[in-house]
Parts: C-alpha cells; sequence; structure tokens
C-alpha cells in the first residue's frame, strides 16, 4: 500500500501487487468528500417530466434523486402499486434518508439514493433492500463462491435486508462474514435512532476519510 503525500493539497493512495494496480484513489484537501455519507432530507421540488425529484439535504446545492432510486410506496388506499408503469410520486415537504451515490459535478447536485449500502470489510449490507446482493464479480474461483454461498446461508439476515460479499471475504471463515454483519447491524440501528431523533435537514452518518478506507479494506485484523 503505498501513499503518497507530498503535496499538502492532495493524498493519493495506491494498492500494488508487485506490477499490478489494485486500487487507486485521490482525496484532494479542502473538498469535502459527500459520496457514501447518509443524510436526513426534504423533498423541495418534483420534475414529473425528469422523473426525479430534488432533496435538500444540507448543502447549498440540493441533490437530485430519480424516482427509480425510490422504492415503490404504497397508495393511500394501502395497496402495493404493482405495475412498471405506475408510480406514485412522492410529495413536497416529504422527508426522505438519502445516501449521496455521486458527488456534484459542475453545475449539478449530486445524485442521490435511499437504496442505501454500508460498507464493511468483507461484506456491503443494504439494511433497506430486501432479498438483493450477492457475491462480488471480482471472485472468479468456483470453489470460493461456493464456499461463499454455503456462508451465506447460514447466516441469519434480517427479511428486509441484503448484502454482498466483497472480494476480501473471499477466503473468510463464516465466523468473520457474521462479525462483519453484526457490526453493520448494529452501524445501521444507529442510522435509524439519529434519523428518527434529528430534524431534516442533518448529516446522520459519515463515511471514513480516505485512510480510513484503505486501513478497513486492504490490512487484516493482525
Amino acid at each position: 500500500m503505498l501513499f503518497n503525500a507530498t503535496h499538502s493539497e492532495e493524498l493519493r493512495v495506491a494498492t500494488v501487487d508487485g506490477q499490478k494496480l489494485l486500487d487507486f484513489d485521490i482525496e484532494v484537501a479542502g473538498k469535502q468528500q459527500r459520496k457514501g455519507n447518509i443524510y436526513k432530507g426534504i423533498i423541495t421540488r418534483i420534475e414529473p417530466s425528469l422523473e426525479a425529484c430534488f432533496v435538500n439535504y444540507g448543502e447549498d446545492r440540493h441533490g437530485f434523486l430519480p424516482f427509480k432510486e425510490i422504492p415503490r410506496v404504497r397508495s393511500d388506499q394501502g395497496d402495493s402499486v404493482t405495475d412498471p408503469k405506475i408510480r406514485q410520486l412522492p410529495k413536497e415537504g416529504t422527508e426522505i434518508l438519502v445516501q449521496v451515490d455521486k458527488e456534484e459535478r459542475g453545475k449539478k447536485g449530486a445524485a442521490l439514493t435511499t437504496y442505501i449500502s454500508l460498507a464493511g470489510k468483507y461484506i456491503v449490507l443494504m439494511p433497506n433492500t430486501a432479498k438483493g446482493g450477492g457475491i462480488s464479480r471480482k471472485i472468479f474461483n468456483s470453489q470460493d463462491r461456493r464456499h461463499i454461498r454455503e456462508i451465506i446461508n447460514t447466516l441469519s439476515i434480517p427479511n428486509t435486508m441484503g448484502l454482498i460479499v466483497r472480494t476480501a471475504g473471499a477466503k473468510k471463515t463464516q465466523n468473520d462474514i457474521k462479525n462483519d454483519l453484526d457490526v453493520l447491524i448494529g452501524m445501521w440501528e444507529k442510522i435509524k435512532y439519529k434519523t428518527l431523533n434529528s430534524n431534516a435537514p442533518n448529516l446522520i452518518h459519515e463515511e471514513g476519510d480516505l485512510i480510513y478506507r484503505a486501513i478497513r479494506d486492504f490490512l487484516t485484523n493482525d
């Protein structure tokens, strides 16, 4: 793992295996990274022509939330909207939990989603995506994939949640994966509690900085 911090305005981290580059990331000083952050926001404007709405999540420029990034909701009569051509539009003033999917680009606000994902060392938990997830495409070995499926089948995953096993989890034990799952479920419980007990707009959960993410993703416990 190589850290280049010779320039105060920019930090670069590269992870390599011999001459092969595995991962590369840059963090610019003075530019707050928001990707992965979770906010309690307020829908301020509906734009049916764009099939999206705008959300005040606490920054100067409101975020852009496509309708496809909002789970289908029940109608006022309590029945589910199942026709894919029919979508009940969200209402202005509605408070909503969102995660930054893409940073602001030029004059475009950040791209938001309501499908939350929480990254651990070995798995990514999707706490409000039932039956979602699977195994990282970077895990090619069929024996590793079979081993992971067997572990997933032993886990007590709430039926409202899904998970993806990351590349680092390919050869890990059932106990390693379970411990990661327990940590992320505990994190989600804290997020839910803070969401219920805070006013919008508000930062609910902040993704770690570049150094933290590099250590989490690539260094082992020992």
